[in-house]
């Protein structure tokens, strides 16, 4: 059995064809599936995809990227990770890929929108879901400051869709951090992602798909949907020189270490 740890069932592309991507994911054996939330508007959906069915789970968070939506304060983030079945916060995170003639001071909304969800993370004890690119430094040096110290327990979660070096990798695991992959490992340009997950340890790996984006190949340029989640840890497999049988075991046995205690 696999889970697909990132997904985005729903986005209108997925959520209209959600009973044949369910049969698609049991003849994968995809059995379990987290909903990310990328807006407030978008939660009460996504909540509702986990509330239906036993092997979806929910996060709540807005994504970097979003802008021009309900910023998200603190008694949100708690009050809907409260919840039941929803077990992690997040997407969230920095992103400086498209400053669009703005300037890394510009961005100063983005790291003070993750800080209250780490702020949120850490009060509620549930892992936090990073999203991070162009901006892997200042999303460690955050994760570090509001992550650690004072009361409460300290940060912990994943770095999904992981596409950083190296060095990012270690000082995310060096943090308590768990790294995802995406379909991006199976691309034929991606071999320095096939290198960071050489490095990884087992029982620190993730998979996703990120669907409806970035379909592995052999689907590569089509939709995705989690029951392709299946060939990102075959790519691992090969990678690590075990069989994909064993990258399904860590990675939902390290799915239920990340998540242990909220899994309900």
């Amino acid at each position: 059995m696999f889970t697909d740890s990132h997904c985005h069932l729903s986005f209108p592309e997925l959520a209209a064809n959600l009973s044949a991507i369910r049969a698609a994911m049991e003849q994968a054996q995809v059995g379990r599936a987290l909903c990310i939330c990328t807006t407030l508007e978008e939660f009460a959906a996504v909540h509702r995809l986990a509330c239906d069915h036993g092997n979806f789970w929910a996060t709540v968070g807005v994504h970097p990227d979003n802008e021009g939506v309900t910023e998200p304060d603190l008694e949100a983030l708690l009050e809907r990770g409260r919840l039941p079945r929803v077990v992690g916060i997040g997407e969230t995170g920095l992103d400086y890929y498209r400053l669009a003639g703005r300037t890394l001071a510009d961005m100063e909304w983005q790291r003070r929108r993750f800080r209250v969800h780490i702020a949120a993370a850490r009060q509620l004890d549930l892992p936090l879901v990073v999203h991070t690119r162009s901006s892997a430094a200042d999303t460690l040096q955050i994760l570090h400051d509001a992550g650690t110290g004072g009361a409460g327990p300290t940060a912990r979660g994943v770095f999904h869709c992981f596409t950083e070096t190296l060095d990012i990798a270690r000082q995310a695991l060096d943090l308590g951090f768990y790294i995802s992959f995406s379909g991006i490992i199976t691309f034929k340009s991606a071999q320095d992602i096939r290198d960071v997950a050489a490095f990884v340890p087992l029982d620190r790996i993730l998979i996703e798909t990120d669907s409806p984006y970035l379909a592995p190949v052999p689907y590569r340029g089509k939709t995705n949907n989690p029951s392709y989640v299946p060939f990102v840890a075959k790519q691992i497999a090969l990678v690590k020189g075990c069989t994909t049988e064993d990258i399904a075991h860590h990675t939902n046995a390290n799915f239920d270490h990340l998540f242990s205690g909220v899994l309900r």
